[in-house]
């Protein structure tokens, strides 16, 4: 069963509570996403560290429900 795009925002969004998030259904299949995520939390972190807090706040959904999320993250301008 394919994930929905307002429920990968809102768990993202329950994990990183500053952040902005923006998800896009890439193949209007379900099943590859595309998420960009800017978030002043992000500060002072590595990209492998960034990334590492989206996937934390999906709960375990990637590879699974979740098949493809090709994933954007950044700080605040």
């Amino acid at each position: 069963m394919a994930m929905d795009a307002h429920e990968i925002e809102k768990l993202i969004r329950e994990g990183i509570p500053d952040a902005q998030v923006t998800i896009r259904d890439l193949a209007g299949d379900g099943d590859h996403y595309a998420a960009e995520v800017v978030a002043e939390s992000f500060r002072g972190k590595s990209r492998v560290q960034q990334h590492q807090m989206v996937y934390d706040a999906l709960k375990g959904h990637m590879g699974g429900v979740l098949h493809a999320l090709a994933l954007q993250t950044s700080v605040p301008k």
